[in-house]
């Protein structure tokens, strides 16, 4: 029997887990562990809660998650109520799906300000997440920057920008929605040091910006190069291009039927926040690409800035005792191989790329560098006590474990607290989902 320890319950996770079922069907036993009490990562406090139809994906894992030889493991946390030694003295091998769930520093001056968050804070605000629950940003001013040109940008702005109606459906949670609802914002600029052509937004969601109620998009036509330009690049990101161009192309006066302006504000650097006690304004530099090469122009400009995301991308978190590469990051690893026995595999293998289907084939490829090593004789060669062991130091440090079972009476406590038209409202504390597990 092979027993696996996956650390992390998000897609990268439960994709392991599917491709070790089929792989090794029933003679396999895997431990799924995570540090909150609900499982799915990313699926639950970081895709953007008007995304049903990315969250339902959920259900795929829960298919696996109710396989008899899958087990998860939650309210537990590795490396304080457990050392990865003891996790590796019990599975042949331990796979670290943990996911980058830290927010990559701006390094500029002012950081330190009131009401400059970093995005895995601010989105697992709205989301919910418990680490973030009580951030309380002030939206009184007129004033947001979001510093970033990915999807994580976008999803700020856009729901920054919704009315009370557009939630409908969503996740989104309470104490969000009421500041959401009460919040003074007039304009929402969307930072990016590079171009309309170097912009990382896929389609879709940029699609979404041009669909709301009460928001316009501002793109300026001087910014966007010459339109048969647009044939030297990839169909997605010409798709992107066109949204760009046309949200370009809305005619100054039918801008005064919103209440808020998305502007995208491209070739400028971020160089200083600018506040006393709270930030009040962004110092930027002028950028240009000259041979594709980025450059400064020299210029400086100061834009006022009442409330600032950034969304520049995402850290692992370091684990005591697993090597870690700092300047990137994640954990170091040669193709997801740390140390024998010892696995990553997701974004804790190759930092925040891709999408959430991104982690199915980099799980599938984990599951097949493990069998290489069980027939290379790395794994295998002792016999390990795998999920009974694990029983017996839970029962002897009295650890409270939440199972799967107990996560679908949360996830139905969470159903019937839901407001009209939402799916659910989430429990945003710990004690609070422990306590609806009965």
């Amino acid at each position: 029997m092979r027993h696996l320890a996956i650390i992390g319950s998000g897609p990268a996770g439960y994709y392991t887990a599917e491709a070790a079922q089929k792989l090794w069907g029933d003679d396999v036993r895997i431990d799924i562990f995570d540090r909150l009490p609900v499982p799915y990562g990313l699926i639950r406090t970081g895709v953007a809660p008007d995304h049903q139809s990315i969250k339902a994906v959920s259900a795929r894992y829960e298919k696996t998650a109710l396989s008899d030889n899958v087990r998860f493991v939650g309210n537990i946390s590795i490396g304080q109520d457990v050392t990865v030694e003891e996790l590796q003295s019990l599975y042949d091998a331990v796979i670290f799906a943990t996911g980058a769930p830290n927010d990559r520093p701006l390094d500029i001056p002012g950081e330190e300000l009131s009401n400059v968050f970093g995005s895995a804070a601010f989105v697992g605000w709205y989301n919910g997440h418990p680490n973030f629950a009580s951030l309380d940003p002030d939206l009184s001013g007129r004033n947001a920057v979001i510093i970033g040109m990915g999807n994580v940008a976008l999803d700020v702005a856009r729901i920054l920008s919704k009315t009370d109606e557009e939630f409908k459906g969503s996740d989104i949670v309470a104490h969000a929605l009421d500041l959401l609802r009460d919040s003074k914002l007039e304009k929402i600029t969307i930072l990016g040091r590079r171009g309309p052509h170097q912009i990382a937004m896929t389609p879709k969601e940029l699609g979404e910006l041009g669909k709301l109620e009460n928001a316009c998009p501002r793109v300026s036509p001087s910014d966007l190069p010459e339109e048969g330009e647009d044939a030297l690049l990839e169909p997605g990101q010409r798709k992107s291009v066109v949204h760009l161009r046309s949200f370009a192309a809305i005619p100054e006066g039918s801008r005064a039927d919103y209440g808020k302006e998305v502007a995208f504000q491209f070739f400028g650097v971020p160089e200083r926040i600018i506040g006393n006690g709270k930030v009040e304004g962004l110092e930027i530099s002028e950028t240009a690409l000259r041979d594709g090469k980025l450059v400064s122009t020299g210029k400086v400009e100061t834009i006022p800035c009442d409330l600032l995301v950034s969304c520049i991308g995402y850290r692992t978190s370091p684990i005591p005792g697993v090597p870690f590469d700092e300047r990137a990051g994640r954990f170091a690893n040669d193709e997801g191989r740390i140390l024998p026995g010892l696995y990553c595999v997701g974004w804790a293998r190759r930092g925040p790329t891709g999408t959430i289907g991104t982690n199915k084939p980099d799980g599938f490829a984990i599951i097949d560098k493990i069998a290489e090593d069980y027939e290379a004789g790395v794994l295998g060669g002792t016999r390990k006590e795998g999920r009974p062991g694990f029983d017996k130091l839970t029962e002897a440090r009295n650890l409270d474990v939440i199972t799967f079972r107990d996560w679908k009476k949360i996830e139905e406590a969470e159903e019937k607290a839901a407001r009209d038209g939402a799916p659910r409202e989430k429990f945003v504390h710990v004690d609070e989902m422990i306590r609806a597990r009965g």
